[in-house]
């Protein structure tokens, strides 16, 4: 798990002041969805292992690939996509192939994260957006990582 935070709230808030945009090329907002992007994935991965082991199957984590994800609004980053021993992981939030995040996708991240929506909302905002069912016990796993973030800016 990468413990390396490149998003530096109070840094982030001088440079808006003094004029940086939030959004477009080598906008502000940029980190901050990697980031949270990210811990998203890594608690898919942890949830899809668990559930690996607890049906009998062995399996662990095997590194990560990398992929510039361009985001509509807010410019492009590189994002590390953990993967599986056993090449079974699916993730939901950026599925493999894919490389670009609409303005839909970056707002919900962004408003479940921040607003301290409960499991059940955000359930039904990445339904909404996916058109798949995630457990809140999968929800509960994701939140925890992105409050252990935040707490850290």
């Amino acid at each position: 798990m990468r413990e390396n935070l490149d998003f530096d709230f109070n840094e982030i808030l001088e440079e808006f002041k003094s004029g940086k945009r939030l959004t477009g090329k080598g906008g502000l907002l940029a980190p901050l969805i990697k980031q949270l992007t990210e811990a998203a994935l890594e608690a898919e991965i942890e949830s899809h292992i668990s559930n690996d082991v607890l049906r009998g199957n062995r399996n662990r984590r095997n590194g990560v690939n990398k992929k510039t994800i361009k985001g509509t609004s807010d410019g492009s980053f590189e994002l590390e996509t953990p993967r599986d021993r056993n090449g079974t992981f699916e993730p939901q939030l950026v599925k493999k192939h894919q490389t670009a995040i609409s303005d839909e996708i970056e707002e919900k991240i962004l408003s479940m994260y921040g607003l301290g929506m409960s499991y059940r909302d955000i359930s039904t905002h990445i339904e909404e957006i996916y058109q798949v069912s995630i457990s809140t016990a999968t929800i509960s796993a994701v939140t925890d990582k992105i409050i252990t973030k935040v707490k850290e800016w």
